[in-house]
């Protein structure tokens, strides 16, 4: 594999941490200190510190009162970008997706982000384990529900195309009701004249990416880059030779796929509307 080779990001949150960690100082304050005064470890000041962990707004106030900032943390979380709310190991894809010309998906357990109802995305993130603490799961839900921005754009207008497995229209995530509202939408997508939306049948025999979930990309400069994510981790590959085999299986995966007029027939079926 090759992954794009790109320095390492400085986000919102390592300057933040970085004035964090000046304001301590300047007030005298060590990391075990101020972890007491607000009630938490003092690595997880020190996280904060680093920028490896967001700083929530209410502790952002509670530590502009104790080190008597006058409310600079606090402003400054509230000004953090929407793209550095969501989870770190999908920050990569964000950056390149909302300039793509043209965005190819593969989804295998959920709906594809792009296309999600907020209700069921608020049920995906529920479904985490270890769960996560309620202010978090909101700004992920937020930022997830803010990346769809790119099926309004209009110039240049994205090309996109989204392969779903069958069993992802059956999973109830959160309940059946929002299962329900998601195949609506779905369905409503499918009728964009951009998007191409087509579902892989469970009994199908042959599969071109039994090894999981793919995105591929195509840059306003023309480059091709492909997306592959797991289990908290992810990465970008920028690499010709190995784009160009992840091309070929989404070629194939969309020849093996019920085509974009028989998807909207089975989700009409699913939804007794046929």
């Amino acid at each position: 594999m090759h992954p794009a080779n790109k320095p390492k990001r400085i986000t919102s949150w390592h300057v933040i941490g970085a004035q964090l960690s000046h304001f301590r100082r300047a007030a005298r304050i060590t990391q075990p200190e101020l972890a007491e005064m607000v009630g938490l470890h003092e690595d997880t000041i020190g996280s904060i510190e680093q920028g490896r962990r967001p700083l929530k707004i209410d502790l952002a106030e509670t530590l502009d009162e104790i080190l008597d900032t006058k409310g600079a943390l606090a402003v400054a979380v509230a000004k953090v970008p929407e793209r550095e709310k969501l989870p770190a190991f999908v920050q990569d894809l964000v950056e390149h997706e909302e300039e793509a010309l043209t965005l190819l998906s593969y989804e295998n357990q959920v709906v594809p982000g792009l296309l999600q109802t907020e209700p069921y995305a608020r049920a995906t993130f529920d479904s985490l384990y270890p769960p996560l603490d309620e202010g978090q799961a909101e700004e992920w839900v937020s930022g997830r529900i803010s990346r769809q921005k790119l099926l309004e754009r209009n110039k240049p207008r994205p090309m996109l195309n989204f392969v779903l497995e069958e069993v992802v229209l059956h999973r109830p995530i959160g309940s059946p009701e929002i299962l329900r509202a998601q195949l609506r939408h779905l369905r409503s997508c499918a009728e964009l004249p951009f998007l191409g939306l087509q579902i892989m049948p469970t009994a199908r025999r042959s599969h071109a990416s039994l090894d999981g979930p793919l995105v591929l990309m195509e840059t306003p400069e023309h480059d091709h880059l492909a997306y592959i994510e797991a289990q908290r981790i992810s990465f970008l590959v920028d690499d010709p030779d190995e784009v160009s085999v992840y091309q070929q299986k989404y070629g194939m995966l969309r020849s093996q796929a019920l085509t974009p007029e028989e998807t909207k027939s089975l989700l009409d079926d699913l939804l007794g509307e046929s």
